[in-house]
């Protein structure tokens, strides 16, 4: 504030502030976002000379004798440290005024706001059915300097400029020609989709240090699973082109918005939605954000090297002092804090989980939460099919424990997906052995299963998916895993390993599945869960292919509250709950817990529904069980004829419409004298690396190796774990020889080892 009246800037209120004296009480500035009071007889002389039309000497001398001197200045400080003030060099038109309130409202100088917003040069683009004139006529109507369409090129501008491109579908393949050609020229650019019910806009591509189309185009696939899966089948990429959708008012909306966003950039407004992609209901006109992260492995702007530097390092057990014991296992974080410090993953446009939902049907104590489609449950084998599995589910004793469990499972099979960053060794087993790991040692085929593996594989679920016979001498992708028994690396093949890995055509050699894959707080955490779902399921097995039969749980014994209720809610619904202890050689406590109809005829299907848990603790085995019985129920509460039924799968439909205890007594106890809370002898460890050493150990008197593979994704952070363990059964129907005949014979339930043929012809299906 100088101290000449001519050259001294204009003071006065900004633009955006109605002045409203009342005599006597205050002056009020009042704006769209707040009402200020100013108190005081002296502000009440000043604030009709903060008009914009003096500068400070001029406001000093008309204020008179009514404030003492250098009061004026004094006060006028304090207004303009408050924020309230603006400094001009002249007195601003009518239209330009309003311009510049506009502008102080968001924060900025008015004046050099305008300026930004009528020099900057933007430019318009249409890869889609938008007429670019439409476009262009938008963002001359905001003020904006638009060159001939006819002369637009995208490489013209300089690097302040900014490109608008209008499209039909963001996943559109042209995009990335743009966004490579702003990317290399330090240019942003903003997409507007005009199509379609629902507009979308933004964010703001471009910058060196922020993501890139393709991070986003990542995202947005993984949220049309089907859509992919018809264009891959159909050999073709980029989306699926839809019929035009679109009324002209919605379109030229979504065009002044993008408009809009165009001049609040020049004008030098930076806010966070700006990195965000807005969506527009065009029905209902709600508006939502929707974040768009760098991915840290990103092919185009991130270092896609780093996932196989991480994989291929060391698996280096760190100690981790358990904080929740009270759900379903042993964990480092609590639910709450898991999902405060990953539920950024949770969105509807460009989350890695769309969402997480209770399955309404049946009563809400059973907590059963689904998140998301399972990738396992198809991955180019005829699609996506219904069935038990074909989302990714959680459970638990509260609703919190189940919905976290369900986002955790959505995120670790999308850790699972294979990329194209992972790290790969090519080569045949032959070549690569001593180092190789045969995949016939994890997948247990018994060679007779080959035969006949095309009828098998037509009228069987994904799950129980028969692969070619595997060639020794085959150039194949392998992987490396960390042995934690051995302190060294072993390999698996890739496609053993990964969804969705490519392989020769016509041949299947290996097919990932889910088994021993987990997510936790930590990597110890994901580690031991991995290791407990291979114990669970390779007792599973054993029980079910032989058909033998095990002793009750006594259920009283453990004087648990919450399993009274559950047993008393089954009762409602005509069914009775009642578990089997199939604990085998590795002593591990797992647990069957099956429920059944008790309404139905002799002979009837009485819809048996089964829960499996396995953990050191037996309560939390049994807790573990019973919750997973709960998380099924929803597919049999309303009848296994309703459509969508998980009855759909055909290896479920055929046991849920024919089965009964009388038909399979394996189901049933053995009447011996029930085990109970002592029956399996437990010794409490603070750290979960004292446990995952236990496990080693443990696998190691038993002749097996534990390896595992790290699947953290850079741009997921969670950490995700596959646990292998060669030798131990999986579920499914595989019966190469091995555990499956010679450990029931060991353990006594057996006085000889089964027949081939005496196997049990059901697959478990669960």
């Amino acid at each position: 504030m100088g101290t000449s009246e001519t050259a001294a800037p204009l003071l006065g209120f900004k633009p955006h502030l109605r002045v409203e004296q009342v005599p006597g009480e205050a002056v009020y500035l009042i704006s769209d976002q707040r009402v200020t009071a100013l108190h005081g007889a002296q502000i009440a002389r000043l604030a009709p000379l903060l008009d914009g039309t003096r500068p400070l000497d001029g406001i000093a001398r008309d204020a008179g004798d009514d404030l003492p001197e250098g009061q004026a200045a004094r006060i006028v400080r304090r207004l303009d440290g408050a924020g309230l003030l603006v400094a001009r060099d002249h007195a601003p038109a009518p239209g330009e005024l309003a311009e510049q309130a506009y502008w102080e409202a968001a924060g900025l100088d008015g004046s050099a706001a305008a300026e930004g917003r009528g020099t900057g040069l933007v430019r318009a683009v249409s890869v889609g059915s938008t007429d670019v004139r439409d476009l262009t006529a938008a963002l001359g109507a905001a003020g904006l300097t638009v060159p001939d369409p006819a002369a637009t090129t995208h490489g013209a501008a300089g690097p302040d400029a900014l490109t608008v491109v209008a499209c039909d579908d963001y996943l559109d393949p042209a995009l990335a020609v743009v966004d490579a050609e702003h990317r290399a020229a330090g240019r942003r650019w903003l997409p507007v989709r005009t199509e379609g019910t629902e507009q979308w806009i933004g964010p703001f591509f471009g910058d060196p240090d922020g993501p890139c189309w393709a991070c986003l185009a990542e995202r947005l696939w993984r949220t049309r699973p089907v859509e992919a899966h018809v264009q891959r089948m159909l050999g073709r990429s980029g989306p699926v082109p839809r019929p035009s959708c679109a009324l002209p008012a919605a379109r030229l909306a979504a065009l002044q918005i993008a408009a809009l966003e165009a001049a609040k950039w020049f004008s030098g407004f930076r806010h966070p939605s700006q990195l965000a992609l807005r969506t527009l209901d065009g029905l209902g006109l709600g508006a939502s954000l929707h974040p768009v992260r760098r991915r840290p492995q990103c092919p185009t702007c991130g270092e896609p090297g780093m996932t196989a530097v991480q994989v291929q390092a060391p698996v280096v057990l760190r100690s981790r002092i358990k904080h929740d014991t009270d759900g379903g296992g042993h964990r480092s974080l609590t639910p709450r804090q898991l999902l405060e410090r990953y539920g950024h993953h949770i969105d509807p446009v460009t989350g890695l989980v769309r969402e997480i939902r209770r399955d309404p049907r049946g009563p809400e104590s059973f907590h059963s939460y689904v998140a998301g489609t399972n990738p396992a449950a198809g991955q180019g084998l005829g699609g996506l099919r219904a069935g038990l599995r074909s989302s990714c589910g959680g459970k638990g004793t509260t609703a919190l424990q189940a919905e976290v469990g369900a986002f955790a499972e959505a995120l670790e099979r999308h850790c699972g997906h294979f990329e194209g960053g992972e790290a790969v060794v090519t080569g045949s087993y032959r070549d690569l052995a001593p180092a190789a790991v045969h995949p016939d040692t994890v997948q247990l085929y018994d060679p007779r299963q080959h035969t006949g593996r095309t009828d098998w594989n037509a009228c069987h679920s994904p799950f129980q998916y028969v692969c070619d016979p595997f060639d020794e001498s085959a150039e194949i992708g392998w992987t490396p895993l960390w042995s934690l028994t051995e302190g060294r690396q072993r390999l698996l093949p890739t496609s053993l390993l990964y969804y969705g890995v490519p392989q020769a055509p016509g041949r299947v050699y290996c097919l990932a599945n889910s088994n021993g894959t987990a997510a936790g707080g930590t990597s110890e955490d994901a580690v031991l869960q991995g290791f407990l779902e291979l114990v669970e399921r390779d007792a599973l097995a054993l029980w079910w292919y032989n058909r033998t039969r095990h002793p009750a749980v006594d259920l009283d014994a453990f004087d648990d509250p919450w399993i009274t209720e559950l047993r008393r809610t089954h009762a409602a619904l005509n069914r009775e709950v009642w578990v089997l202890d199939l604990t085998a050689d590795l002593g591990v406590p797992v647990l069957a817990a099956v429920s059944r109809r008790t309404d139905r005829a002799r002979g009837e299907s009485e819809e048996i529904m089964f829960g499996f848990g396995a953990h050191f603790d037996v309560r939390i085995a049994l807790r573990r069980a019973l919750t997973e019985l709960n998380q099924m129920m929803p597919h049999v509460v309303e009848g296994v004829a309703a459509p969508g039924s998980a009855a759909d799968d055909p290896d479920v439909g055929h046991w849920l419409r024919t089965a009964t205890v009388a038909a399979h007594p394996y189901l049933l106890s053995d009447g011996s004298t029930p085990t109970g809370p002592d029956t399996h002898p437990y010794t409490h460890r603070e750290d979960l690396r004292d446990d995952i050493e236990s496990a080693v150990e443990l696998l190691r008197t038993h002749g097996m190796e534990l390896l595992v593979l790290d699947q953290t994704r850079p741009d997921v952070g969670l950490p995700v774990v596959r646990v292998v363990v060669p030798g131990l059964r999986p579920h499914w129907a595989r019966f190469a020889p091995g555990r499956l005949f010679d450990v029931p014979v060991r353990l006594g339930r057996r006085s000889t080892p089964i027949r081939y043929e005496d196997l049990n012809p059901i697959p478990l299906f669960l």
